[in-house]
């Protein structure tokens, strides 16, 4: 169904190709996952299976690559609509109606089909992406979970037979992702759809893979082959391939299932151990705090009597499904939204009466879209900006860019940049002024394991430092990992607020994989267990 013949593509003034040497074939009716560090050129390998590289983004590709007997070189995307549907990072890239309905109906009638088909069509996938309640919403009124469940319904309405999808579940909340990839298995195993789809959240979708295309490093030819096969030595590979790693098991699983029967010695060697207590924060006066807050949105009331408060070296991990509210009550501490009743305090000060330049100094948010915070050409530009607004030491940002981003260059554009790329560079920015509250909305989104390592140091050593942080998150491994506390939001409410091990234990939704596998034991992540066996010999 896709066909790639030494295919190399590289952009002008880049400092070599973006992929080199590509030769892979993807049958009819299987799941392909693109995995590999950020940067390596996933999603221009996608690009080239719906034609928009090289017709829309420019730069030279060499070789051949084919879908269902098209070339890609000599159809434009186009001419490939009917046979390949495409969903971006950026779901709002993607959008071209108001509504969710319009949204869902749009590219049917860009291919002519009946109106009671179109109708049919819309229903099946508003019930299959669980958007039956909102296909009158507004596109904008919506969160980046429920745009990314739009954006992915807007392409199985046309039905095409391959599928290419990028980062499909990075926005999206732990059941919400099940339920999308549970509609992709049902497209390949009973309608013989063809997915090519690239995702670094690998704990979520390896197990489902029938193929595994490896980009090791920029530039380097694809390594294709069975999941379990690859897994053994890639350099990205999700917690539970870690953990089977570890523990010398050969091949490493790839599901929660398949490590549990084979975690029964491991868990003896384990037994009567517990994980290192993180130090507790202390009783110092918050640096934010809201108390009763309510916020209503175009009528509509999205937080209710919400208590939250930040100290000092405390990271907070604020998790719920799409849409409870978690990017609203950031906001407000930010002074984007004015509370209904109840109060936002940051240092004392209230967010919405304070001038953006004075609050800066006292918190600072990287939001789920970055570009929302980047307007300058070239990466120097935003560090040099984001060092004057700061009024910090020049080069401050750019360090923290080199720290977190080795590979990237100075003179790039910001929107040259990957998603996750963007989202560390929005992130540098505000780090720049070293605010003493930190909020960050999906920051793992698009990053890959390494890239989600050195930000877990970065942000670990600013809470070692007195900074409190809050991270509004779907990655239940970033919150194991960081988390003081857990609060867990729905339908706008507080429902849960505890240490991190006893809320996400609790609850299988939020449950990393190491606290499933080895369940009872109260263990969270690959590093506590390494910590322990190397302390027992």
């Amino acid at each position: 169904m896709i066909r790639f013949e030494q295919v190399s593509v590289t952009y002008a003034d880049a400092p070599g190709p973006a992929l080199s040497g590509v030769d892979l074939t993807v049958p009819e009716g299987e799941l392909c996952l693109l995995v590999g560090p950020s940067g390596v050129g996933k999603s221009t390998l996608l690009g080239a299976v719906s034609g928009l590289v090289p017709h829309f983004t420019g730069g030279t590709l060499h070789g051949r690559v084919t879908v269902a007997g098209r070339d890609t070189r000599t159809h434009r995307p186009r001419e490939l609509a009917d046979v390949v549907g495409t969903v971006g990072q950026d779901p709002l890239a993607h959008f071209v109606t108001d509504t969710v309905e319009d949204e869902l109906a749009y590219g049917m009638e860009s291919l002519g089909l009946p109106q009671d088909t179109m109708r049919r069509r819309v229903e099946e996938t508003l019930d299959l992406l669980g958007l039956a309640d909102l296909r009158d919403r507004p596109i904008t009124a919506l969160s980046g979970g429920q745009r990314q469940r739009v954006a992915i319904g807007s392409v199985l309405t046309t039905q095409p037979r391959v599928l290419v999808l990028d980062e499909p579940t990075s926005a999206l909340d732990p059941a919400a992702a099940e339920e999308v990839l549970a509609v992709l298995q049902r497209l390949v195993h009973d309608l013989g759809t063809t997915v090519l789809m690239a995702e670094h959240r690998l704990e979520r979708v390896v197990q489902y893979a029938d193929t595994v295309v490896l980009l090791p490093g920029p530039g380097e030819p694809a390594v294709v082959g069975e999941p379990a096969e690859l897994m053994a030595h890639s350099p990205v590979h999700p917690p539970v391939v870690a953990l089977g790693r570890l523990a010398g098991w050969s091949p490493p699983p790839l599901s929660v299932r398949d490590a549990r029967r084979k975690a029964g010695p491991l868990r003896d060697r384990l037994a009567g151990r517990v994980p290192h207590a993180r130090p507790a924060p202390g009783d110092a006066e918050p640096l934010g705090r809201a108390a009763g807050l309510t916020v209503r949105r175009d009528g509509t009331e999205v937080l209710h009597s919400v208590d939250l408060a930040v100290r000092p070296g405390e990271t907070v991990a604020l998790m719920g499904r799409n849409g409870a509210g978690k990017s609203t009550l950031l906001s407000a501490f930010v002074g984007l939204h004015q509370p209904s009743s109840g109060t936002v305090l940051v240092d004392g000060a209230v967010p919405h009466r304070t001038p953006p330049a004075t609050l800066l100094r006292h918190v600072g948010l990287v939001p789920q879209e970055p570009r929302d915070l980047l307007y300058a050409d070239t990466v120097a530009a935003e560090c040099a900006a984001a060092d004057q607004d700061a009024g910090a030491a020049p080069g401050s940002c750019r360090e923290l860019v080199r720290r977190l981003l080795p590979a990237v260059s100075e003179d790039t554009h910001p929107r040259d940049l990957s998603e996750g790329q963007r989202l560390v560079l929005a992130l540098a920015v505000i780090l720049t002024a070293r605010p003493p509250l930190l909020l960050l909305d999906e920051p793992t989104r698009g990053l890959d394991y390494a890239a989600k390592a050195r930000l877990a140091e970065v942000l670990r050593g600013l809470a070692a430092d007195g900074h409190g942080i809050v991270l509004a998150t779907h990655d239940v491994e970033l919150a194991a990992e960081l988390a003081d506390r857990v609060v867990i939001l729905a339908d706008g409410e507080v429902v849960a607020d505890g240490p991190t091990a006893e809320v996400v234990v609790s609850s299988p939704a939020f449950a990393p994989q190491v606290s499933k596998v080895l369940a009872p034991l109260p263990w969270l992540t690959v590093p506590q267990v390494r910590r322990a066996l190397e302390e027992t010999g």
